[in-house]
């Protein structure tokens, strides 16, 4: 996803230092305006008043912002750093806290919208930090995104992205038993779907993935492997704040259970998979 949103902001214009773990990715995109291939975070860091990075977990994002040749080993003073990733609210707490020592800046800045979102620059974030900071990185956060949430204080944006994934896991399942069900006792899947797309039942994700799962394409959009993720987060958190969620628990093996069987890197939509196996039917046109 950082791919597309670091192209939106060359678009607009704006002089950007990028860096990636496939090097030649930074290099090719840095063709397309301003850019500048960078060889570490750091040096991006040194280069930029504003940054933005987009990995897949708690221990990259540590390790990007953090690690020896990160973000704040060359931080300016008075830079904004925005974390995009979905990680640990307590792990970002600590990452903010290691920025403002060096009199640097630092938001927790998930992100929802998956590959098209960031392609077409629809993406919606959801912040925690301080409110002033955030005002100052809005514009570049609105080059790359339709929707922007402040959500409080740091640690909350990344509290509601985990809810938002909670709940989209928790969808993506129910749609999965139902869909199943009704195949197995004979209801055609398209009437199905229709039927829940002109219902109390509508949802948007229903009607974004049902047609996908008919045509069995489960290219990937967003990840089973990196749902899990989420909705591990979403429980960890859960645990500290001495909350059950019963339905997520579920939810969670669920994933596990497709990545097991070897779907992991498939879209969220092949969960419907796990139990087609087991039904013995396959939900398609």
């Amino acid at each position: 996803m950082g791919y597309p949103m670091a192209r939106h902001l060359l678009k607009a214009g704006h002089e950007v230092a990028l860096w990636t773990h496939t090097a030649a990715k930074a290099k090719e995109l840095a063709k397309e305006g301003k850019g500048t291939a960078c060889a570490t975070p750091k040096e991006v860091a040194s280069k930029a008043d504003f940054i933005f990075y987009c990995v897949g977990d708690t221990a990259m994002s540590r390790e990007v912002a953090l690690g020896a040749n990160g973000i704040l080993a060359g931080a300016r003073p008075g830079s904004v750093t925005a974390d995009c990733s979905t990680v640990a609210p307590a792990d970002s707490i600590q990452i903010a806290e290691a920025f403002q020592k060096k009199g640097a800046h630092f938001l927790d800045a998930p992100c929802t919208g998956s590959k098209p979102g960031a392609e077409n620059a629809t993406l919606t974030f959801m912040i925690g930090g301080d409110a002033a900071v955030f005002e100052k990185a809005k514009p570049y956060f609105e080059i790359m995104g339709k929707r922007l949430y402040h959500c409080g204080p740091q640690g909350r944006g990344l509290h509601a992205k985990l809810t938002q994934n909670l709940i989209l896991g928790n969808l993506m399942q129910a749609f999965s038993e139902g869909m199943v069900l009704a195949v197995k006792n004979g209801v055609p899947p398209e009437m199905m779907f229709d039927i829940l797309d002109n219902s109390a039942a509508k949802s948007g994700l229903v009607s974004a993935k049902a047609p996908a799962v008919m045509k069995r394409n489960f290219t990937t959009n967003f990840s089973a492997k990196w749902l899990h993720k989420d909705v591990g987060l979403a429980l960890d958190s859960a645990r500290a704040a001495g909350v059950p969620l019963p339905i997520t628990a579920v939810t969670e093996q669920m994933l596990r259970a497709t990545i097991a069987k070897g779907y992991g890197d498939d879209d969220i939509c092949a969960v419907i998979r796990i139990l087609e196996d087991w039904a013995g039917v396959e939900v398609k046109s």
